[in-house]
């Protein structure tokens, strides 16, 4: 059986036990025949057994059985679903993909975003990141001279449709390269080890965005009007955003959030996006810029 197929077989799986809870091996069998995932042929238990133990490997998702009330499966450790990113991304991007796959025919139908040049650079970095190498990379920034370096990889981000490398350079300094301004990427024979206590999650953590430099940190308390506060409560700007306790959260006129970050030009281009819906009340400094880039932005009209 093809690769793709049997990935559909384990986010069927995933995404039944999610939405139901917990089910029978027999219930399990019914749903997959209902919705035709192998032909409407049933699903046997070898093959449920030899599924579970797949999606545990690939996923860190574990399905266990309660035998106490009525030998029915459930995913024992729902948290990972939240807490894992590369796996929750995994988990993602195979369901989109089986539900297109399924819709071949509404193809013209379901508009996705084009993501730009650089993906075809992804393997030889993950390849890299495994087996320790060093990288030969050609590079090209906007408007200016491409070169050539040598480079070692220690993390791949996704952010805003772009893909972008943490890399160390031989001057023990972490750059941030875009893929696809880069011109040739291969892999050397020199060997590099990333330090056991180095998180690429923690170097990130306290900004939005890819851009990391030494804004210095802030307690950061914006307010939301109307209905951008509920885009904020569904996709927050960043891990550490809290909601404050606030009258106007009471009566839907506003509601206020508090930010632990750096705010770098990444962070003030995302405040300035949600346009009039979003305000700035603290620090003073970061209000001031916002303002300032208002002022810049109006004398342009």
């Amino acid at each position: 059986m093809k690769p793709a197929k049997i990935f559909q077989q384990y986010i069927w799986i995933v995404n039944t036990l999610r939405k139901h809870g917990r089910l029978t091996l027999n219930e399990i069998s019914d749903l997959w025949i209902r919705d035709k995932v192998i032909d409407g042929k049933p699903l046997t238990r070898i093959s449920f057994y030899r599924h579970k133990d797949a999606i545990l490997n690939m996923f860190g998702i574990l399905i266990s059985c309660d035998m106490e009330h009525g030998f029915k499966y459930f995913i024992d450790n729902p948290d990972v679903l939240n807490d894992n990113a590369i796996e929750r991304w995994m988990l993602s991007m195979l369901t989109v993909n089986t539900a297109l796959t399924d819709s071949a025919s509404l193809s013209d139908r379901i508009l996705l975003e084009s993501v730009p040049a650089g993906e075809h650079y992804i393997q030889i970095i993950i390849q890299a990141i495994k087996s320790g190498r060093r990288l030969l990379m050609g590079y090209k920034k906007f408007g200016d001279e491409g070169y050539v370096k040598t480079v070692s990889p220690y993390a791949l981000k996704l952010s805003h449709r772009r893909w972008y490398l943490l890399a160390l350079t031989d001057d023990q300094q972490f750059r941030i390269y875009c893929l696809d301004r880069m011109t040739s990427l291969e892999a050397t024979e020199e060997s590099f080890e990333m330090p056991e206590d180095f998180s690429p999650e923690a170097y990130f953590a306290e900004y939005y965005g890819v851009l990391t430099d030494n804004t210095p940190m802030a307690h950061v308390v914006v307010r939301a009007y109307g209905k951008t506060a509920d885009y904020l409560r569904t996709l927050p700007l960043h891990p550490s955003q809290c909601e404050l306790e606030t009258e106007g959260a009471h009566t839907g006129e506003y509601a206020d959030f508090a930010i632990d970050i750096r705010p770098t030009i990444d962070f003030i281009g995302a405040i300035l996006s949600q346009g009039e819906g979003l305000e700035v009340l603290q620090p003073t400094d970061l209000r001031l810029k916002i303002r300032e880039k208002l002022i810049e932005i109006l004398n342009k009209y």
